[in-house]
């Protein structure tokens, strides 16, 4: 199991899960007897706590995935959650940047610390981990591409905060090369000569463990993933722009292709999802466009219900 996964389930555990459980002072016999035991916690997650329903399934995995090692080592009789019915998964649904939106973040952002990045997000469709995690061996400004081979992930480990780097994002179709455009080449440039002269002014006191990437701030130090978050929102706050999750500007990425006439299989690949139901179940509204096109070629050979046929003439 990766350190990011293992980092995700045990602030769950640790954070939600364990306290719940060891308040109410339950045993593993309590919990196998009565299941409903584990679907108050459920129902208190959701109810009191107001937490949305996928967090609660995910909640749910933990707690069985747990409870099945038990059954499997013989400590248990049953997994009780297999007798609990989880939560319904909430449809996914996505605020977005259109072109005009984006055009103006794009112009809020020029000069910000976060420039570089919201493009690498708005326009290539990179998520926070493929973003920080971009080196200047993945920059090829010979052949004019842009690989993206490599992420970088923070992750609470033993109540420590834990950077995660990975040769490879999660799936193969992940790994991906594309086009380098001019707008970001030049950016891209202009990053380096900062950073060279920045490693010079600052001298010793200069970071350089990350002076393979590209994300890092003037001391070389590599851009944290909270820092990416907040100060989007920061900026986004402070000059009235739509509010929208950073990620979402990969949702808006997808969207401005698909109205530019680009398939999904094609957006697939470009976003490096490993398959097309991927892209498929979370751009499910783009096809509503192509859904308009095909109620219109319907009216088209439908008989006009407005038209009535001609009464007879009395005689």
């Amino acid at each position: 199991m990766d350190e990011d996964t293992f980092g995700g389930y045990q602030c769950g555990i640790e954070s939600s899960i364990y306290p719940y459980f060891a308040d109410k002072g339950y045993t593993l016999a309590d919990l196998e007897q009565n299941p409903q035991l584990i679907k108050d916690y459920y129902d208190y997650k959701m109810d009191t706590r107001k937490v949305k329903a996928n967090t609660v399934i995910h909640r749910h995995a933990n707690i069985r995935k747990a409870l099945q090692e038990l059954y499997v080592d013989g400590i248990i009789n049953n997994n009780p959650a297999d007798r609990v019915k989880k939560p319904i998964k909430e449809d996914f649904v996505v605020n977005i940047y259109n072109s005009e939106e984006l055009d103006q973040m794009f112009k809020v952002f020029k000069g910000d610390p976060l420039e570089l990045i919201v493009i690498l997000a708005g326009y290539y469709g990179l998520c926070r981990s493929e973003i920080i995690g971009l080196k200047w061996e993945n920059i090829d400004f010979v052949r004019k591409t842009i690989s993206i081979k490599h992420v970088v992930t923070e992750t609470s480990i033993d109540g420590k905060l834990k950077l995660v780097k990975k040769n490879k994002p999660k799936t193969k179709a992940s790994t991906r090369s594309l086009p380098l455009v001019p707008q970001l080449e030049e950016l891209l440039v202009k990053a380096l000569h900062e950073q060279q002269n920045n490693a010079k002014l600052f001298g010793d006191s200069y970071n350089k463990d990350y002076t393979e990437y590209i994300n890092v701030d003037p001391s070389g130090n590599l851009i944290k993933s909270n820092f990416v978050t907040q100060h989007f929102r920061l900026i986004c706050d402070k000059n009235e722009l739509k509010h929208i999750r950073f990620h979402n500007l990969r949702h808006s990425c997808a969207t401005l292709l698909y109205d530019a006439g680009i398939d999904l299989k094609a957006i697939q690949e470009w976003l490096g999802h490993s398959n097309i139901s991927t892209t498929m179940n979370i751009y499910a509204h783009l096809n509503y466009k192509s859904k308009v096109v095909s109620a219109k070629a319907i009216v088209g050979i439908l008989p006009n219900s407005k038209e009535k046929e001609p009464l007879s003439s009395a005689n």
